[in-house]
């Protein structure tokens, strides 16, 4: 990207946009099938948009449909506490801010994360671009010398080239970044998420840690975290799946997250599993080993509507019926199970609302009959009325046992491991160096700013745009 040279500093939604774009061209040309998932999403979006069900979608089309063709998330792994605060301060200077814990180890991966993304509905209209990032928990190794070796090898590393540390430390230093040193900046970062092919360990060692467990492997064996998989956004995830099929790619059979609603709810995930790559050993006699690696994937997503802490326990609450073990001579398949579990969740925009479940943007969608006091301002009678119109506050983050049974099936086939880790978030946030945002913080905000604003605009007399 060529940034304005008149400006001082470039604001970081552009770095952001720009390191995205540049992100989403190295993956393609390092997993093929990734391009075949871009046609398929921007197949599949096109036909919902040119339907009827565009509008049962109800999304605001300056801001949430212009930013679909953009959006995407990554998913990196890093070694070390070290590793994991340095990428914070690179993704600050591209706006993107740590935002809710997720501890999976209680799913037998053994990594907690947080999802570095931006945080106010300007930036996210502009690019949400959202970077899932995991810490490997090195404690839950059991074997007590290859967890020593395990973190002699990571404390060896390297992940960030010296232009990548001295341009965050400058940006830091001067409140930003020129446009010259933008475009080195994002060159500079995209070393570290890319592919090597030579592993930083011999075989035996490589396959030792395959063995502990195969995420592990792929953090502590390579030169960097490289994305493990770059994500689109579809707003048909069924239609998608089913396209994927179609192409010949080896999708997921199941679909994680919620059923198919008419009024989308959090996150639906669906992936093809990840490809056998060969990886280079070296070897004491200096003699390179051949092997093979599987950790990159390709995935799709579809965001619906972000829920309120009621929602969202009525949704876990409902998930939870569904994934325990079925009844004797239950016959149901999963998805009918899950879809007849649902129905207890309203799917309707109007009840979601009314009933405080999720959370929604307003608008005014036609000018009062006169000027409406600040006192008596009522957004549930005037949605009903026509004055004021909602739609969806999109969902942003992720869902822990959607994530870690996407990572589980890519992970190859073995024996399930259960860690018995204990609370993680103190030593998360201690490695990170800062506190994580809370979501449901940050969607209430965004619901309470457009309410404000509403009500000043009506109490003003002003009619809508």
């Amino acid at each position: 990207m060529t940034y304005p040279t008149n400006a001082d500093f470039i604001v970081p939604d552009a770095i952001r946009d720009d390191f995205s774009d540049a992100m989403s061209r190295m993956y393609r040309t390092e997993v093929g099938a990734y391009g075949d998932l871009l046609r398929i999403v921007s197949e599949v979006n096109a036909g919902v948009l040119a339907s009827d069900d565009a509008d049962l979608l109800n999304l605001t089309p300056e801001e949430d449909i212009d930013r679909i063709s953009l959006e995407r998330h990554a998913a990196i792994r890093v070694g070390t506490a070290q590793e994991l605060a340095m990428i914070a301060r690179i993704f600050a200077v591209m706006g993107m801010h740590p935002v809710g814990y997720y501890d999976l180890s209680a799913a037998g991966v053994p990594v907690h994360s947080t999802a570095f993304r931006p945080k106010n509905r300007k930036a996210l209209a502009r690019n949400p671009f959202r970077i899932f990032t995991s810490l490997l928990r090195l404690e839950l190794i059991e074997d007590a010398d290859l967890r020593r070796t395990a973190a002699e090898i990571l404390a060896r590393r390297r992940i960030f080239t010296p232009d990548a540390i001295a341009l965050t430390e400058r940006a830091e230093a001067q409140g930003g970044l020129t446009g010259e040193e933008a475009v080195r900046f994002v060159a500079a970062i995209l070393e570290t998420f890319r592919w090597h092919e030579r592993a930083c360990v011999d075989l035996g060692t490589f396959r030792a840690l395959n063995e502990a467990h195969r995420l592990i492997a792929d953090v502590v064996s390579f030169k960097g975290p490289h994305i493990n998989h770059l994500t689109p956004r579809t707003l048909d995830i069924d239609a998608a799946q089913a396209a994927m099929q179609a192409a010949g790619l080896p999708a997921k059979a199941v679909i994680e997250g919620p059923p198919r609603r008419r009024c989308p709810i959090l996150l639906r995930q669906t992936s093809f599993k990840a490809m056998q790559e060969q990886v280079t050993f070296p070897g004491a006699d200096g003699a390179a080993r051949i092997g093979h690696h599987t950790a990159r994937f390709g995935e799709i997503e579809q965001r619906g509507v972000a829920l309120t802490p009621k929602g969202r326990a009525l949704y876990d609450r409902l998930l939870g019926t569904v994934r325990s073990p079925c009844p004797s001579g239950e016959t149901a398949t999963y998805e009918e199970r899950l879809a007849t579990a649902f129905a207890a969740f309203p799917d309707n925009w109007r009840t979601l609302h009314a009933e405080g479940l999720a959370y929604f943007k307003f608008s005014l969608a036609r000018a009062p009959d006169a000027p409406i006091p600040a006192d008596r301002f009522d957004a549930t009678a005037l949605v009903d009325t026509g004055v004021l119109a909602l739609s969806p506050v999109i969902y942003e983050d992720f869902l822990p046992v959607s994530a870690a049974g996407i990572f589980q099936s890519n992970l190859g086939d073995g024996p399930s491991v259960i860690y018995d880790a204990g609370p993680g978030r103190a030593a998360f946030e201690a490695a990170l160096g800062m506190p994580l945002a809370d979501e449901f913080t940050l969607y209430a905000g965004i619901e309470s700013a457009s309410i404000a604003r509403c009500r000043a605009r009506l109490a003003s007399g002003q009619a809508a745009a």
